[in-house]
């Protein structure tokens, strides 16, 4: 059986031409070297796994080379790598600084490698200051470190510090195809892509996953075979679950989110991705922000095709959803059912339950079917309607139907229909809120007209009912908390004359109150007295206004008139008033 070595050891890039992603440091340190412009103290600091150990032993090895020595040739004497992780103490510095005197017995350089530096003691940075600051000639100390800040600021200004960044998804897809032809795998560049996304811009963590998933699926190697081994979420679940949510298919979004939980994926990532491909759609919507997306080429078409479906407006708020979710997942007791009602809320954004009908009657058909008149739109001159020395107008469609002149003759036969508009006609002003709403509720109230009142009833009633009916519409406005309005009802005791209601108020905002809301109020009386012409009258009275301004003697002697018991506790302790 012939030994296995892992790809992140068979494919360690030997010169700085093959370090992957890091271009901008390799090129540095290239032309440090050829100029003789190299520092004695450099600090390689990074992510794990982006090369910062490989680029030490290049540099390491290129410091001594003069062109003539052999290929296999690595100068290892000349090589020394110290594991601060586990040789952090002050012995192992001073140990090191002995050796830094001896000079080199091959090549020009010394080179001391010290990995994750950061792990040295406080005591040992300190020994360490010295040499570090003045090395012999024949020495370079390369410090790598994956956490820089941990590292005394003395040690940071001693060192010419090289930043390697993470790998991008695409160089380390590029690479990990170049091995896979190495191999003579077969594999989907979306497979690839996945593999790079989940190494988290780290080369050698990619690796380890190529050769986990290799050894899953053998020779060929498919975008399902790496979804199943790695227990990610495949793109086609989410490209799913938005048409789903598109279409407005609750049930089969929620049976899709049960099918992902039963195959062991956890709520928060699945909401989190969700909230990913919204916007991967969005930045697939602009032509200009479409090398956002990190995703193969087959994909990023599915990407484009499915944008196309979704609306600016719908992402925006799908983001906002689906980020909310995802902050509430950890502190909420039923997680299952934050996502669940996240989903139903995403479904529910493009969904209009409502059947919104267009056409407004002013004069319903079921008039015109009492009069026996087939309910066409005709034409009519404008008809001015005055009630109360204000004015609205009437208009009436014209329809090009043969028989208009038949019904135009039917309905001046008859009596105009008398217009009885039950609210105030003032007209509102269009310059605030309030004036928009109530030129709203103008509008609503107009439409509710009484036709013909002669065919309505007007039956007379008596005091006692209409108090009783008044007392039932106070208690509605009561149990719907509208208790200021209540309250203004109760003021004065409705008196009737004729069909008109007679209110007496102290003040006149009790007035304004009640007439801007009296709509309501006489609906519920016509209809429950059955009698359509009563009307409002609401007067002012200063001197009932007067007697609500009570004195201190007043107050009190209304007090004791309800519990004598105060004039006792007065005297008692010689109270003023």
């Amino acid at each position: 059986m012939e030994h296995f070595v892992v790809s992140a050891r068979k494919y360690r890039p030997q010169t700085f031409k093959d370090v992957v992603g890091q271009q901008a440091i390799t090129n540095t340190l290239l032309n440090a070297i050829e100029n003789n412009h190299l520092a004695q103290a450099l600090l390689f600091t990074g992510p794990r796994g982006v090369g910062k150990t490989t680029c030490a032993r290049i540099l390491a090895k290129m410091i001594n080379s003069d062109g003539t020595e052999t290929g296999d040739e690595d100068f290892a004497f000349n090589i020394f790598e110290l594991d601060a992780a586990s040789n952090n103490s002050v012995d192992d510095i001073r140990s090191l600084t002995d050796q830094v005197r001896i000079p080199p017995q091959v090549g020009k350089y010394k080179v001391y490698i010290i990995d994750e530096v950061h792990m040295l003691s406080q005591a040992a940075f300190n020994a360490f200051l010295k040499t570090l600051e003045e090395p012999p000639k024949h020495c370079i100390f390369i410090l790598a470190t994956t956490e820089k800040h941990k590292i005394i600021p003395t040690i940071l200004s001693r060192c010419q510090i090289f930043d390697f960044k993470r790998i991008t998804v695409k160089d380390a897809k590029d690479y990990l195809k170049y091995i896979a032809k190495e191999q003579d795998v077969n594999a989907e560049d979306d497979a690839l892509h996945i593999i790079a996304q989940k190494a988290d811009g780290a080369m050698r963590d990619a690796l380890s996953i190529f050769d986990r998933v290799v050894s899953f699926s053998g020779k060929n190697l498919t975008r399902q075979a790496v979804t199943e081994n790695l227990n990610v979420l495949d793109y086609e679940t989410y490209f799913t679950s938005t048409d789903f949510i598109l279409e407005n298919k609750i049930p089969d979004l929620l049976l899709q989110f049960n099918n992902t939980l039963s195959k062991g994926f956890d709520g928060h990532h699945y909401i989190a991705g969700l909230a990913s491909h919204f916007r991967d759609l969005l930045v697939s919507k602009t032509p200009e922000t479409i090398d956002l997306l990190e995703v193969g080429d087959q994909t990023k078409e599915k990407y484009l095709e499915q944008s196309k479906k979704a609306p600016q407006d719908f992402l925006m708020q799908g983001i906002n959803l689906a980020n909310d979710c995802d902050l509430k997942y950890k502190t909420s007791k039923n997680q299952r059912l934050l996502v669940e009602l996240c989903l139903m809320q995403l479904a529910s954004i493009t969904f209009d339950g409502e059947k919104k009908n267009s056409k407004h009657y002013i004069i319903p058909p079921s008039y015109f079917k009492s009069k026996g008149i087939t309910p066409i739109s005709v034409n009519l001159p404008k008809a001015k309607i005055s009630k109360e020395g204000h004015s609205s107008e009437i208009g009436i469609k014209e329809a090009s139907s043969p028989s208009k002149p038949r019904a135009v003759e039917a309905l001046q036969a008859k009596q105009p229909p008398k217009i009885v508009l039950n609210q105030d006609n003032k007209r509102p002003s269009g310059l605030s809120l309030s004036s928009i709403k109530a030129k709203k509720e103008h509008q609503i109230k107009q439409m509710d007209v009484v036709l013909d009142e002669e065919n309505l009833p007007n039956e007379p009633f008596t005091q006692h009912a209409l108090i009783e009916f008044w007392n039932q519409f106070v208690k509605q406005l009561q149990d719907k908390g509208r208790h200021n309005l209540a309250s203004i009802l109760s003021i004065d005791t409705p008196k009737v004359v004729g069909s008109t209601v007679y209110l007496e108020f102290p003040n006149a905002t009790n007035k304004v109150e009640l007439e801007r809301q009296q709509y309501d109020l006489l609906i519920f009386l016509r209809k429950s007295l059955n009698n359509y012409s009563i009307d409002l009258s609401i007067s002012v009275n200063e001197e009932k206004e007067k007697q609500y301004a009570y004195s201190t003697l007043e107050k009190f002697e209304k007090l004791k008139a309800k519990n004598p018991n105060i004039d006792i506790l007065r005297k008692t302790f010689d109270l003023d008033i």
